[in-house]
């Protein structure tokens, strides 16, 4: 077989109206001359995802983990046997539009140093996700998002540097960090980067793989004309469960801990980088001992 372009890698746990739905977005595209393959990394799903794909999907590629292996783990498996020249991590929960696989692949075909690119998400609600458009978290970037201010005065450049909504919207351009919902990279990029770090169980993998990316002089660009729904807030710190939703939520801040330790410990006085931590370890606590 010769070898795809693209190689889409799907990551699902328990989410198997959701996978089928996404995959039936996927096998709908139009993708014109370029061609694709399809991996299907499951991480041990209780529910029918495998059987359902199997059947409904037979040239799905399934790899079945006998554990969770989490988002970063999950994904580095797909992509270890993934073919192709540009590979997408796209989440279960996203159903593409039938023209955005080939756009985002034809736009990185332009941009040699386009590193990993993304489209606009879309929530069902309407509005874009600001995960797909997002500055670094700097402390300052961090406070005024916390704080709001970012919400208060959004167009801002200093207030507004977490999601950079002082950027032209219109046209495609660069940004510091996408979502791992839809991340299409180059495998050249990979091999000099390195995969994803599997330090990072869920939350907070796709902004290390960005800032790692750029320290080797990869661009990241977000392109607004092509677009993906995202069926965001089925599970993790939105989970229907509270006591699910608990542990993710002091993952989500333990995750932003290990970002810091691993990107800004050395950068920043060890007075700041002790405010930060204690205010994440309180955060920790209140959620520990919340009713």
């Amino acid at each position: 077989m010769k070898t795809p372009d693209i190689s889409v890698i799907i990551l699902s746990f328990n989410t198997e109206d959701l996978t089928l739905a996404c995959l039936r977005s996927v096998m709908d595209s139009q993708l014109g001359s370029l061609t694709m393959e399809v991996i299907l990394v499951d991480n041990a799903s209780s529910d029918a995802t495998v059987k359902e794909v199997r059947a409904v999907f037979p040239s799905v590629n399934i790899i079945e983990n006998k554990t969770n292996a989490g988002f970063a783990k999950g994904n580095n498996i797909g992509m270890h046997v993934a073919k192709g020249r540009y590979m997408l991590l796209l989440n279960s929960d996203t159903e593409v539009d039938p023209d955005a696989i080939r756009d985002v692949c034809i736009d990185m075909e332009k941009r040699p140093r386009a590193g990993a690119m993304t489209c606009t998400l879309v929530l069902t609600d309407g509005s874009m996700d600001p995960a797909c458009h997002r500055g670094f978290p700097t402390p300052w970037a961090s406070f005024t998002y916390f704080t709001k201010l970012e919400a208060l005065f959004p167009k801002s450049t200093f207030f507004g540097a977490y999601h950079q909504g002082y950027k032209q919207m219109t046209v495609p351009h660069q940004v510091d960090a996408i979502s791992g919902a839809f991340c299409m990279v180059r495998r050249e990029t990979i091999e000099e980067v390195g995969y994803l770090d599997e330090a990072f169980f869920m939350y907070g993998e796709d902004l290390d793989w960005a800032y790692r990316m750029k320290e080797k002089g990869w661009e990241i660009w977000f392109d607004p004309d092509t677009t993906t729904l995202h069926r965001k807030k089925k599970s993790g710190r939105s989970h229907g469960d509270k006591k699910r939703r608990m542990v993710n939520d002091i993952l989500f801040y333990d995750t932003m801990k290990l970002f810091y330790k691993k990107h800004y410990e050395k950068k920043y006085s060890w007075i700041l980088t002790a405010c930060i931590f204690g205010l994440l370890d309180m955060r920790i606590w209140m959620i520990k001992h919340s009713v």
